[in-house]
């Protein structure tokens, strides 16, 4: 919630910044500009309606584990590479909505008594997220996002070293969960037609279901502490606007 109230005040303040930026911009570009013919709802002639979009991800976490004697390890803040693409309708130069396909693993080590031990995890996130823009055609645009976002475990397993040699398992953990996700990014023009663009931005997710999941057989090791994923994440995006 602390980090939502803050998102909403950065994103309040530079509003006001970039309606000052845009429309200076406005004011010294009075040449002649030949028309473009895209694809735009009626009143906005220079909307441009879809957008498809490629980024790159780092995403910080931290998890915690269950040892063999019943204690508990605090993980530390971990860095993961993340990587997806994004599609989106605008409605306005100020609404729309983009959906995305983003993959990351985690992995984070330990020890367990005289044991070390690696954990890996690997998942498949799609978030369905309501944009809010202060003018999407314009040289640059600050960006607010919230909305659902569905998770899928596609891989999650645990190796041991010790001195009985290396030793590998699956973790007990749910195949998918469920979460909010939000976040905030500026938008800056790459062409005239400010049809190219380069986004940066922040990325939160708010897990609502526990990860953890009952064990099921003797290869599957229920290490984690029950807890929620929760995930905070950069982004660099290069997106295209038709």
């Amino acid at each position: 919630m602390k980090n939502i109230i803050r998102m909403a005040v950065v994103v309040l303040s530079t509003t006001v910044f970039l309606s000052a930026v845009n429309a200076s911009d406005n004011d010294h570009q009075k040449k002649p500009v030949i028309s473009r013919m895209s694809l735009s709802s009626a009143g906005n002639p220079d909307l441009r309606i879809f957008e498809l979009g490629f980024h790159y991800m780092p995403t910080f976490y931290n998890m915690d584990f269950r040892t063999s004697d019943g204690g508990i390890v605090n993980g530390s803040v971990s860095l993961s590479h993340g990587f997806g693409a994004m599609m989106a309708f605008n409605l306005s130069q100020h609404i729309g909505f983009q959906s995305e396909i983003d993959y990351y693993k985690a992995s984070q080590s330990y020890k367990d008594l005289d044991v070390d031990q690696n954990v890996d995890i690997k998942y498949i996130d799609v978030p369905v997220l309501l944009s809010l823009n202060t003018n999407k055609m314009a040289r640059v645009n600050l960006n607010a996002v919230v909305g659902p976002q569905f998770g899928i475990n596609v891989g999650s397993n645990i190796s041991s070293s010790g001195s009985n040699g290396t030793t590998t398992a699956e973790i007990a953990l749910k195949k998918g969960d469920v979460g909010a996700a939000f976040g905030a990014g500026l938008e800056f023009a790459l062409n005239q037609a400010h049809s190219v663009r380069l986004d940066l931005g922040y990325r939160g997710f708010y897990g609502l279901v526990s990860m953890n999941a009952t064990q099921t057989s003797s290869d599957t090791y229920n290490v984690m502490v029950d807890a929620k994923r929760k995930n905070n994440a950069a982004y660099l995006r290069l997106t295209f606007l038709f």
